[in-house]
């Protein structure tokens, strides 16, 4: 069975689908038997971001009767923590699993199956790669590196960032001193923003020393174990930069088209069971954390609408700059611009408005 057939199962099938394969005879006897040792960019600690692959790995060993076995190895335990797109190209590991952007430099369409600035929210991401033709671009994207992605995990928007001083104003922002990465870096840029690309490690003590009046990284539940709510106290939403985030397993291709059906079958439907609970996780968790948040002092605010259209406005500059330097990263943008086009009229008006309320709601005692 070929990855893009199989992917058209969609996500909301992922755990049918491994019964499917037991009952159909696919047994873990016909499995390959493989040993990888598979580095991570994030640590494994970091819930709902880095906790997504070694949750795949334990169900995918399971489903293999034992065969399958990754061996998951911290940032870096054996290779930078961001060299997992390079390592896996060159054949140093089998496979590797990160966020998709950190390769723009050489892949620059890659950062729009990271994260879209004022894309695709993670349902509807979804719904594009495995319904809308994202994963077969996907593919077209990385087979000249001869690396075979696989979509392994998307998780819920991020802040637009912590702040020493709140954000009132469009005058602000010339100058500031951020931490970003991907296409919302660069669009940060474009308004006028001292942009750095700083490891997760590092941020803390930036901010702490004044290096950075402010930065973006994850979610809540990322953002309170790094600690910034110690050291910054104004939390501007919405993640306009990543609506949805992520992750992909990376394979090196020759390893990949020396796999067995079955057992790629096997690691592809784990990795949509893995969509489906980095997804689940990571929307059911944030509540609370605002809550704490708050609890220690923090403003957690929207972004005021004059900001939000100015980071609009510069978003439209940098996809056109961007689209025309690279054609695949045209394709891509153009194919989920509209997907998202067509998929506005029920997204908008499918769902209750996010700011509607019950006028005769109870009172809370």
């Amino acid at each position: 069975m070929g990855y893009r057939k199989n992917v058209r199962l969609g996500a909301s099938v992922a755990c049918l689908a491994v019964g499917t394969i037991a009952a159909t005879g696919t047994s873990a006897q016909e499995a390959d038997t493989l040993k990888w040792a598979v580095p991570i960019s994030f640590s494994s600690n970091l819930t709902a971001l880095g906790d997504t692959l070694p949750w795949v790995a334990e169900r995918l060993n399971t489903l293999s009767g034992g065969k399958i076995e990754f061996e998951i190895l911290e940032p870096g335990k054996l290779i930078p923590a961001l060299a997992v797109f390079e390592s896996t190209a060159t054949g140093q590991i089998e496979a590797g699993y990160s966020w998709m952007g950190y390769e723009r430099g050489q892949v620059p369409a890659s950062a729009l199956f990271g994260a879209t600035p004022f894309g695709l929210e993670p349902d509807q991401f979804v719904a594009w790669m495995y319904q809308g033709g994202g994963n077969e671009l996907l593919l077209e994207t990385f087979e000249p590196y001869n690396v075979h992605p696989i979509l392994c995990g998307v998780i819920a928007p991020e802040a637009a960032g912590w702040f020493k001083f709140p954000i009132e104003s469009v005058d602000q922002l010339s100058g500031l001193k951020f931490r970003a990465a991907g296409l919302g870096g660069e669009i940060l840029k474009e308004v006028g923003m001292a942009v750095s690309v700083l490891p997760g490690g590092e941020l803390y003590q930036a901010l702490e020393t004044g290096v950075l009046d402010g930065t973006e990284f994850s979610l809540p539940t990322v953002d309170e174990q790094l600690g910034f709510y110690q050291v910054a106290k104004y939390y501007h939403l919405p993640g306009w930069h990543q609506p949805s985030t992520s992750q992909y397993l990376y394979i090196n291709s020759d390893v990949w088209q020396g796999l067995s059906p079955t057992t790629q079958a096997m690691i592809e439907t784990s990795c949509m069971a893995g969509v489906t609970y980095a997804i689940a996780r990571a929307e059911a968790l944030q509540g609370a954390v605002l809550a704490s948040f708050e609890e220690n002092g923090v403003v957690a605010t929207r972004l005021p609408d004059e900001v939000l259209q100015t980071f609009r406005d510069a978003t439209e500059v940098v996809m056109a700059r961007e689209s025309e330097a690279d054609p695949m990263f045209a394709k891509v943008y153009g194919s989920m611009k509209a997907f998202q086009a067509s998929n506005t009229a029920w997204h908008s008006r499918g769902y209750l408005p996010r700011d509607w309320q019950w006028a005769n709601a109870p009172a809370a005692e």
